[in-house]
């Protein structure tokens, strides 16, 4: 696990740079070539490599995984580089049009959503203060800081039950769950900082609520948008933190849709077990992010690091038909979706869960929230 070589398919992520830079000098039609990389050229990948079902030894020391940890660290300079030298480029290039700088704000927002907020998700969950800073930045610079509250404090404690926002109800399709997530997850998120406050005796808007933190670090890379690039600079920066976001939670969608936990009783809930995320095996996809497929494993230890992430087989967790390129795919296609992954619901519900007669209460977040 210490040698650069057994680390260097994770490091792909950074020929998504001289594309990005590539579409920006040239113009015209290379300014696709970032969404063409990460989305079709994986699926392809994912196809022709197959899957990798190995698993690493999980008391490898952090010692013996510099080389994975180097691209997580050296990845907010990175994105940095690629998104504000992006801005104050294209606000002097007078040979690109105005859906060229369209074009590539898209492309940034594509690397700052699949690369830099899978790389923050990594860096958060670390006990290293300078990790967990290095993940405020990266979610400082697609406008949506408050994902590290939510996603620490409420998704991994109430995954799979009606008080998470981020599991995906069956039959729930992406176009509504977006809109539903992205407003209850901020209110989610500020609600379980101001819960945590309130436990020691301070208000909601303490300065050790760490919100503070968050708007200070998005304002600051607006303010920074706008000195570069000025307001085109300002439209720039905020389109790609949209484009991030949508990324963001078209994954989220898929990690979990349908796998509810069972209630047992005057709000009480089952223990999250693995059969509650969607895995993906498929080799050419976790390189590039950095084994997240590989879901329920996090889920069961949230702080292992990614390379030694373990693989579940299709008897312990349910898996997903192809990697995540394709099914972010499907999902922004509501039938298709439904055709591919509803039968598999309904499947899981029949292996794990039989003598559950009613599944209303769950397909709509009706049990009770809970304790």
């Amino acid at each position: 696990m210490h040698r650069l070589a057994n680390a260097a398919p994770f490091w792909m992520s950074l020929g998504l740079v001289p594309l990005a830079w590539a579409g920006a000098v040239f113009g015209g039609w290379l300014v696709l070539l970032v969404p063409l990389c990460t989305w079709y050229l994986f699926s392809v990948l994912d196809a022709l490599i197959g899957h990798e079902r190995g698993n690493a030894d999980p008391l490898t020391p952090d010692s013996a995984l510099r080389w994975h940890r180097a691209i997580t660290l050296v990845w907010p300079v990175v994105q940095a580089f690629v998104i504000f030298g992006l801005i104050a480029y294209t606000a002097r290039a007078p040979h690109l049009g105005g859906w060229e700088r369209l074009g590539l704000a898209f492309g940034a927002g594509v690397i700052s959503g699949t690369i830099g907020i899978t790389y923050a998700h990594e860096l958060m969950h670390q006990r290293n203060r300078i990790e967990r800073w290095l993940g405020d930045l990266l979610m400082g610079m697609v406008l949506y800081s408050h994902f590290r509250s939510e996603h620490l404090l409420v998704h991994h404690r109430y995954v799979g039950t009606p008080r998470d926002p981020v599991t995906a109800r069956y039959n729930e399709g992406f176009h509504r769950f977006f809109p539903r997530v992205v407003i209850a997850c901020w209110r989610s998120a500020f609600a379980a900082e101001a819960a945590l406050l309130a436990r020691r005796g301070l208000p909601a808007h303490h300065p050790r609520n760490p919100f503070w933190r968050y708007l200070a670090l998005q304002l600051g890379f607006m303010a920074l948008a706008i000195v570069l690039g000025g307001w085109t600079g300002l439209g720039f920066f905020v389109f790609q933190a949209l484009v991030a976001i949508w990324q963001l939670e078209l994954v989220n969608y898929v990690e979990h849709y349908g796998l509810t936990r069972k209630h047992l009783g005057g709000g009480r809930y089952e223990h999250v077990l693995p059969r509650h995320s969607w895995n993906a095996t498929h080799k050419a996809s976790n390189w590039l992010l950095i084994n997240l497929q590989r879901h329920s494993d996090h889920h069961s230890r949230p702080d292992r690091r990614f390379p030694l992430l373990q693989a579940h087989g299709p008897e312990t967790a349910p898996q997903l038909p192809f990697g995540y390129p394709v099914m972010t795919t499907l999902a922004m296609i509501p039938p298709l979706w439904r055709r591919r992954m509803n039968p598999r619901v309904r499947a899981w519900r029949a292996a794990h869960y039989p003598e559950v007669e009613d599944w209303r209460p769950y397909n709509t977040g009706a049990n009770p929230a809970p304790r």
